[in-house]
């Protein structure tokens, strides 16, 4: 997975590796190095996110890091050089180290700037490079950049005044965001006066440049298609920010890419049931004092979990994949129970490998491991892939149920809602139970109505009781 490439004696340089399953790109979350820094092999230099995870990537080599190609922040495509180390260092041709990438300006008490060198946004004296950033793929068709420059305008992002200090000549100033969104509105930063902090152009200044499109559309309509726009009812102040746009990518790319994918893919079936779990909280309270299962955290999660897995083998069908390719539908005799969990990253579905081969106690061990590592972010692309069923718990929420959407590849996923006390009838009188509501989605592509019933039928029959556990096993 290491991805190096050896332009001289003196210098390497190291390239974005494909971190995950065949993935095209990643974003630079974190450099752990600067230029002038000695790096040793198996180093972590930098931390990356990609559409599964976060990773740190370590050197493959020793030397002196020479020059980081590309800010945080910045999306970068696999096979890109990310970083050049100096293996030789001490030789006289060699250059000065280059800067780091211009990072976000912070606002700061001006320093003393040291004689002879010309300060840049971050550090001084950035020796110039022959490397040339290969264009991002893709341009947003004139019409939507006219109807996002009216609604900039309209949304209070007004002009402001020039500053005298803007450079003159060269490359403009920018972070990679706002020459993103210049990109996406068809502004030539060239043309767009900046307002920032040492000539640094800002989003602001990008809206205020595409404003005279915007109005220049007005005045010609048939140079694109009408636009329409509802106008606000008070005037927009200049300056004030009414809308946040957070760029779409890392882990919240590849959930809205699989959603979409798997909802207009495959034709989903949600079925529900209430059932009574007060048996099965019972024995979750008996389990939390067995020594067998000390250690290990016990839940209502846990013997869910495990009903799934039996009503699964009594119903082996159930544990597919559709081959669209070869119009095969590929029977699964493994169980890998993906658990989704939500994390400050984004939603994630990591799986428990041969989750049907387990015993309760290591069901629970791993039950416990994968949350952990989810919520330190630092589930692996491996943990994630090859999953056949899923589970989403959503009464953590406090929500009764929902109608879940498939994870990609995979047959069904059930949905567990939260568990409250209500009225049931029991043995034939009105009785204070605990309750909860379950939802199985499936592909009706793979599972018929009868089968997905069963399924859900068993698990909801485990759960109200719980020794079938032992008797259906």
């Amino acid at each position: 997975m290491t991805t190096m490439t050896q332009t001289s004696a003196r210098f390497r340089e190291f390239k974005m590796p494909d971190v995950g399953e065949g993935l095209t790109e990643a974003e630079i979350l974190k450099w752990f190095v600067q230029p002038g820094d000695t790096v040793t092999d198996g180093q972590v230099v930098c931390e990356v996110e990609t559409a599964k995870a976060a990773v740190e990537l370590p050197i493959p080599f020793d030397g002196v890091v020479h020059e980081l190609r590309f800010a945080e922040g910045t999306t970068v495509d696999v096979g890109e050089v990310i970083i050049t180390v100096d293996v030789a260092p001490g030789s006289e041709d060699a250059p000065a180290p280059a800067a780091a990438p211009a990072q976000e300006p912070v606002e700061a008490a001006p320093a003393e700037e040291p004689k002879g060198r010309t300060p840049v946004l971050v550090g001084y004296g950035v020796a110039e490079s022959s490397t040339k950033r290969r264009p991002r793929k893709g341009a947003a068709p004139e019409a939507a950049a006219v109807a996002a420059a009216v609604q900039a305008e309209l949304n209070g992002h007004g002009s402001a005044a020039p500053v005298a200090d803007a450079p003159p000549v060269g490359r403009p100033l920018a972070k990679p965001p706002v020459r993103k969104l210049a990109k996406d509105l068809g502004i030539d930063l060239a043309t767009v006066v900046p307002t920032g902090k040492d000539g640094i152009i800002t989003r602001e200044d990008v809206h205020a440049a595409a404003a005279p499109v915007a109005a220049a559309v007005a005045v010609a309509p048939e140079a694109a298609e009408p636009v329409a726009v509802s106008v606000p009812e008070t005037p927009a102040t200049v300056g004030s920010a009414r809308e946040t746009r957070i760029p779409v990518k890392g882990v919240r790319k590849a959930i809205a890419q699989a959603m979409v994918g798997s909802a207009f893919t495959a034709p989903h079936v949600t079925e529900f049931v209430t059932v009574d779990v007060t048996r099965t909280m019972k024995l979750v309270a008996e389990l939390k004092e067995d020594k067998e299962m000390a250690g290990v955290r016990v839940n209502p999660l846990l013997i869910i979990a495990k009903a799934l897995l039996v009503a699964i083998k009594r119903n082996p069908e159930v544990n597919a994949a559709w081959d669209e390719a070869n119009q095969e539908i590929v029977q699964k005799h493994y169980v890998n129970l993906g658990i989704a969990a939500a994390t400050p990253r984004g939603l994630i579905v990591p799986n428990i490998k041969d989750a049907h081969d387990k015993t309760l106690p290591q069901l629970a061990a791993a039950l416990g491991e994968l949350v952990a590592t989810a919520r330190d972010g630092k589930t692996s692309p491996a943990a994630m892939a090859g999953g056949t069923v899923t589970i989403t718990n959503v009464g953590v929420f406090g929500v009764d149920t929902g109608t879940p959407i498939l994870n990609p590849g995979e047959s069904a996923i059930l949905a567990v809602g939260a568990i409250k006390l209500q009225p049931w009838v029991h043995k034939g009188k009105v009785k204070p139970r605990q309750v909860t509501t379950l939802a199985l989605s499936f592909d009706h592509r793979l599972v018929d109505g009868e089968l997905g019933s069963k399924v859900l039928a068993d698990v909801a029959a485990i759960l109200e009781q719980p020794k079938r556990l032992i008797t259906w096993a």
